[in-house]
């Protein structure tokens, strides 16, 4: 592999690989084909979970790794496996809840579950949730039920309401307890294990590549080394794209972070670029720059 070119690139899924139609664009599906042939590694980051990145993974030169549901779970998506969880225990999810309670009463719950066994029910949601995504298959249940087990990923729903406003609303009571971002502005937030994050997950990933101590963010440097700066116009070792609240953590740990033209404005003033829209494949837009 070329040394003038990065070493990972990280992508989240919805707004922006795929465009509005959830089809992956013929540019970034080229352009991804030949960072893979030149040795580079593909990784999607995303708030999905894993039972909802096949149609993704089809549509892909590659089944790379994938870091799903904001970071709490690390797969193979060649072969299904799960080579790293997070889950967030029943005891954070009853402090979780004491606190939705008083701070956004009325609001309905959901959880993802880990699913290992074809028996259990992956989702599971309180009778008052109302789904904010086009997915609407789970098992409704008593609200308790949601809490009772360990859990990828809680998922509060207030329709309506901003989910910004919804994480305001919070007021930081749950930071010692719980991550807790959004991946669409329709009044959904969402709570993991504290510290996941896509950036947490792919600190592993670049770990597990053997790369710690070689340039990647979060990673010791060798003795000796001299600290690396990366800025516009040199090559990063890592670049991440996103376009949401979810994706703040990976833009900042990435050398490169690249917010989509349709990122919302928080997202924006974190990046150190923004590309087109994911319509107007902003992936394949900022890659060639290396891959051209």
């Amino acid at each position: 592999m070329s040394p003038e070119r990065p070493l990972l690139v990280a992508t989240d899924v919805d707004g922006t690989l795929i465009d509005r139609h959830e089809r992956i664009p013929e540019a970034n599906r080229a352009v991804i084909a030949d960072l893979v042939s030149d040795g580079a590694t593909f990784v999607l980051a995303t708030g999905r979970p894993p039972r909802w990145l096949s149609q993704v993974v089809e549509q892909l030169p590659v089944a790379p790794l994938a870091v799903c549901a904001n970071g709490a779970v690390i797969m193979d998506t060649a072969s299904g496996e799960y080579l790293s969880t997070r889950l967030l225990d029943a005891d954070a999810l009853q402090a979780i809840d004491e606190v939705l309670r008083d701070r956004l009463p009325g609001s309905g719950i959901a959880a993802e579950r880990l699913g290992t066994d074809a028996a259990d029910p992956q989702f599971v949601a309180s009778p008052d949730y109302e789904h904010a995504w086009i997915h609407p298959e789970h098992l409704e249940v008593g609200h308790s039920e949601v809490l009772s087990q360990p859990v990828l990923k809680l998922l509060a729903r207030v329709p309506g309401m901003p989910s910004a406003d919804m994480v305001a609303a919070l007021r930081g009571e749950l930071s010692d307890l719980a991550d807790v971002t959004y991946s669409t502005t329709d009044g959904l937030i969402e709570f993991a294990a504290r510290g996941v994050t896509k950036a947490s997950a792919l600190v592993e990933v670049a770990a597990g590549l053997g790369r710690t101590g070689d340039g990647w963010p979060g990673a010791a440097p060798p003795p000796g080394a001299v600290p690396r700066t990366v800025a516009f116009g040199t090559v990063p070792r890592t670049v991440a794209f996103g376009d949401m609240p979810n994706d703040l953590e990976m833009l900042r740990w990435a050398d490169h972070g690249v917010a989509m033209g349709n990122a919302i404005p928080a997202v924006h003033a974190v990046a150190d670029e923004i590309t087109l829209s994911n319509d107007e494949a902003g992936l394949a837009h900022v890659l060639r720059r290396w891959w051209n």
